[in-house]
């Protein structure tokens, strides 16, 4: 283990972060620390009971047995992460917050959750969390002792621009956790559109939400169903629960997103 490295203040509650590492002399209250943030960042900000911590990889931690990059893991696919990411929430906020968590960033485009929903179904759960942790990715920017932190706020080599907006979008704040089992970012990434950038939430998270609102979905169709309608760009007001399944059907019908707008 090793000595924490960080600033003099943390940083894990904001929006800057500094990476934490674990060196070979690291006392007690430096192991402790990186624990908790490892609980912090790869259980999205949720609050852990002393019932529900893994005792068994934490001692492993502690005894050299595993690295911070297998402790991650065993937090990842433990039961706890299962119950509050993937039992009952919908498989592409999952894969959202998997790269959140694990990798520090937001979907990079539909390709890469497309290649992860492929994984998952042909591979099952613990296939799908090894692929973030073991992918080379994961290596270069936290390798074996680095707890993971949301670098895409940051400039990163590798990282498009609109991973700033889409990480923002994710993050919401330092009071905020991910308890909202609906996909944030569905509607930018599905589209190819920008995210814009809103004022973190304020509270305990649960004010800020997407449930109530409504949106004006332009898109245009298809050449077929243009002729007949004499229109080839169209406009829809949907509700958010609407937005998935509106988004899908244009895509089935050989349609594009021109953009979406959130009304007042």
């Amino acid at each position: 283990m090793g000595k924490l490295t960080t600033s003099a203040t943390l940083g894990l509650d904001a929006f800057e972060v500094d990476p934490l590492e674990l060196r070979s002399d690291a006392t007690e209250e430096d192991l402790q620390a990186v624990i908790r943030a490892v609980y912090k960042q790869v259980l999205g900000n949720q609050y852990v009971m002393d019932s529900e911590r893994l005792s068994s990889a934490e001692s492993q931690l502690r005894n050299g047995e595993i690295t911070v990059r297998g402790f991650v893991r065993k937090v990842a696919q433990s039961s706890l992460y299962q119950a509050l990411f993937f039992n009952g929430a919908y498989q592409y906020r999952f894969i959202e917050l998997n790269c959140k968590h694990l990798l520090g960033r937001a979907p990079q485009d539909q390709a890469e959750i497309s290649e992860h929903v492929q994984i998952y179904n042909e591979q099952g759960y613990e296939a799908e969390i090894d692929s973030y942790i073991d992918s080379s990715e994961y290596s270069q920017n936290f390798g074996e002792w680095v707890v993971p932190y949301p670098r895409s706020i940051r400039s990163q080599v590798g990282l498009k621009n609109e991973s700033f907006n889409r990480m923002f979008s994710l993050l919401r704040g330092s009071a905020t956790n991910d308890s909202d089992s609906r996909p944030r970012l569905i509607s930018s990434i599905a589209a190819n559109l920008p995210t814009p950038i809103k004022p973190p939430a304020v509270g305990n998270g649960a004010n800020y939400g997407n449930t109530g609102k409504r949106y004006s979905i332009a898109y245009s169709t298809c050449q077929g169903v243009a002729r007949l309608n004499r229109l080839s760009k169209q406009e829809q007001v949907i509700s958010y629960e609407q937005m998935s399944p509106f988004v899908q059907k244009i895509h089935r019908t050989g349609g594009k997103i021109l953009s979406v707008t959130e009304l007042a």
